[in-house]
C-alpha cells in the first residue's frame, strides 16, 4: 500500500439537471456538454428516451444520438453507456434517467409475494445503473424529471395535502451521488442544489449556457476556484509566493486583485514595509 498527496487531475464530472417538463434539461445539458468538450460538440452523445427531442437543437452542432427505446431496463441502459464509451466520445448525456426508475416501479409490482422483500430484487439493477455512471471514465450528464410532491398534515381534525417541493422521478437519494446537481424551473433558471466543485455554492439562480460547462471543464482539469485560490492566497507566507501564485492564475487572479492587495499589505507590514520589489523587478501585479 502506498501512501500519495490527494490531487484532483483530470477528473470525470458526473452531474445531474433535474426540473419540471418544459424547464428546458435537454437543451440545457446539450450547452453544458459543448462547454464540457471544448466546443467540439462530434465529441458529444445524447443518450434520447425522450421519442427523439435530442433532435430538436441540432443547431447546436453535430452530436451524436443513440436512442433508447422501450423497455427502459437499467441492463440496456448500461448497455448504452457502454457504447458511448467505446465510440471515445467525451461527453455522455443521459436524458433521462427517470425512465429506468418507472422501469424498475413496474418491474416491483409484477413481483409475487412480500413487497418490502421485493426491493432486493430491484434494487442490485438499479445500483448497477448509477454505478456504471459513477465508473465511467467519461463526463456524464443525466437529467431527472420532478414532479410536485405532498405530504399529508391534519388541520382542524382533516388531513390537509401540503406542497413540499419538486421531487425527482427516480430514487430518493440518487441526487447524492452525483457531484454537481442543477435544478431547473420552468423559466429556465438554474441553481444548485448540491456542489462539491464550490463553483455555484450559494450562488443567486442564473441560466445555463457553455460557458458554464467550461466552468466545470476547468474545475475538473485543475482550475482553482475563486474559494480555492483565496485560501491559497491565505497561505502565502512571503511575497515572493503571493507574486507566483498572481502570475500563475491569469484572469482568475485579477478578479481576486483587491484580496491579492491585502495579503500583500499584510506580508509588507509583518516583514519589510520597503520590500516592493523582487530581485530588483517589479512583477506584474494589481495597483492599490
Amino acid at each position: 500500500m502506498n501512501l500519495r498527496k490527494s490531487e484532483r487531475k483530470s477528473t470525470k464530472i458526473k452531474m445531474a439537471i433535474q426540473g419540471p417538463s418544459g424547464s428546458g434539461k435537454s437543451y440545457s445539458a446539450l450547452l453544458l456538454a459543448k462547454g464540457l468538450a471544448a466546443g467540439d460538440m462530434s465529441k458529444v452523445v445524447v443518450i434520447d428516451t425522450e421519442n427523439g427531442s435530442a433532435n430538436l437543437y441540432a443547431h447546436l452542432g453535430d452530436y451524436h444520438v443513440l436512442q433508447l427505446e422501450n423497455p427502459f431496463s437499467p441492463e440496456r441502459y448500461i448497455q448504452a453507456i457502454t457504447a458511448c464509451e467505446n465510440a471515445d466520445m467525451k461527453v455522455i448525456i443521459i436524458d433521462s434517467i427517470s425512465h429506468c426508475w418507472e422501469f424498475l416501479l413496474q418491474y416491483h409490482s409484477t413481483l409475487a409475494g412480500n413487497s418490502f422483500t421485493n426491493w432486493g430484487k430491484v434494487t442490485p439493477r438499479q445500483k448497477g445503473f448509477i454505478d456504471k455512471i459513477l465508473q465511467s471514465n467519461f463526463h456524464i450528464i443525466a437529467t431527472m424529471r420532478t414532479k410536485q410532491g405532498y405530504v399529508l398534515n391534519q388541520k382542524d381534525g382533516k388531513y390537509v395535502p401540503q406542497k413540499i417541493g419538486l421531487k425527482a422521478v427516480q430514487r430518493d437519494g440518487v441526487d447524492y451521488e452525483f457531484t454537481l446537481v442543477f435544478d431547473i424551473d420552468i423559466k429556465h433558471h438554474a441553481t444548485a442544489s448540491k456542489d462539491r466543485t464550490g463553483l455555484f455554492a450559494d450562488k443567486h439562480e442564473f441560466v445555463i449556457n457553455s460557458a458554464t460547462g467550461r466552468k466545470i471543464l476547468g474545475w475538473c482539469n485543475g482550475t482553482l476556484s475563486q474559494e480555492e485560490l483565496k485560501l491559497k492566497v491565505d497561505e502565502c507566507s512571503t511575497i515572493a509566493e503571493l507574486y507566483k501564485l498572481y502570475n500563475t492564475h491569469g484572469e482568475l487572479s485579477k478578479s481576486l486583485g483587491q484580496h491579492f492587495i491585502t495579503k500583500r499589505n499584510l506580508l509588507n507590514n509583518l516583514t519589510n514595509p520597503k520590500n516592493h520589489s523582487i530581485n530588483g523587478t517589479t512583477p506584474n501585479y494589481p495597483k492599490s
